[in-house]
């Protein structure tokens, strides 16, 4: 039984059931190792009666000797005390329900993706493509947030905010997943735009902890926003940048020639200004060649930027002994009756 109908009446055969005593915690559960003991001490208890008892001797014949299952009653008032003594070491054994209720809570860490969805993000030396594996991390990583704010940022030959700081990480990821090379028309890759409008979209947040995390092939030559500029703008207002240049250099495969074979192109990439992009906001740059290195850099981000999260239990403690004390008293009262009144002979003849 997960939860105990406090409501019952204390007589309520509710309190004897199984299911209720396997519920309860214990207090003194060294108590309930005597219930064992209990029938072995009344049996020998009756023998020594049975031994003792003074004796009549009395000639019968058989016809006079008759028995009778009403005979039995006379175990009553052995068995009333019996099961009163069982019911005071049940109380003894304090009979408990505890309710612990875990509150968790965290101050949350806003955090912005800025993605680059340039066309060199569509070289394939990533799996599928780089713009692909990008999506896919960013997934994972939201996946692994707990009351963070959230937005994103897409940019190519110019920037714009596709998702707002926020909690609705389905809505997130949904627009990761319709996240497309066709999103901008102007060619090329604003880095600055990019940190600009991170910025604009940080610079009234409230949060003790915000960060961008920067993905792009690393060659800014679009924008009119220089990137160091717009890096120290986004530092000014407390925003903390981790920039991860994705790609591989030399001869890289790039779209299909008429025969389904891969393009190769030759592709450079520019470490420099990223570096010191990560320099400014006070953050680490990465340089990521394949799938695995792009899941592990966000893995390593992920651990690097957790809030501390906080815990108050709280401890809700109800004891019945007394349940078990009212019957036993019950009990008591029925067996005195049986002893004190003329039942008593019935019971001994």
């Amino acid at each position: 039984m997960d939860s105990m109908d406090t409501t019952l009446p204390w007589y309520s055969l509710y309190w004897f059931s199984p299911s209720t005593l396997q519920a309860f915690t214990w207090g003194n559960p060294e108590f309930l190792y005597a219930l064992a003991g209990l029938p072995l001490l009344f049996l020998i208890r009756w023998l020594l009666q049975l031994k003792t008892a003074q004796k009549l001797p009395v000639a019968l014949t058989q016809k006079d000797l008759k028995t009778s299952a009403f005979n039995l009653i006379r175990l009553l008032p052995g068995l009333l005390i019996m099961l009163c003594i069982a019911l005071l070491l049940v109380a003894l054994a304090r009979p408990q329900k505890t309710n612990e209720k875990v509150e968790q809570w965290t101050e949350g860490i806003d955090i912005m993706l800025a993605i680059d969805i340039s066309r060199s993000m569509e070289i394939a030396d990533f799996t599928p493509n780089r713009l692909d594996a990008a999506k896919k991390v960013a997934t994972e990583f939201i996946d692994g947030r707990l009351q963070d704010r959230i937005g994103i940022v897409v940019f190519s030959g110019d920037a714009f905010s596709l998702a707002p700081l926020t909690t609705d990480y389905s809505m997130l990821k949904s627009l990761i997943n319709e996240m497309t090379f066709s999103m901008i028309e102007s060619r090329g890759t604003a880095i600055g735009s990019a940190l600009a409008v991170v910025t604009n979209r940080m610079r009234e947040s409230d949060s003790k902890s915000k960060v961008c995390i920067l993905l792009s092939d690393g060659d800014s030559n679009a924008g009119n926003i220089d990137p160091i500029t717009a890096a120290e703008l986004a530092a000014a207002f407390g925003i903390k940048i981790y920039t991860i240049v994705i790609g591989k250099e030399g001869m890289v495969p790039f779209g299909k020639d008429f025969f389904g074979r891969p393009n190769m192109i030759e592709n450079n990439v520019d470490e420099t200004t990223m570096r010191k992009i990560a320099e400014i906001g006070n953050g680490e740059f990465y340089r990521v060649l394949d799938n695995r290195a792009l899941e592990r850099v966000f893995n390593q981000i992920d651990k690097l930027e957790k809030a501390e999260i906080k815990e108050t239990r709280f401890k809700d403690t109800a004891d019945y002994y007394t349940i078990y004390i009212n019957w036993a008293i019950v009990l008591l009262l029925a067996w005195l009756f049986t002893k004190l009144t003329f039942i008593s002979n019935v019971l001994q003849d």
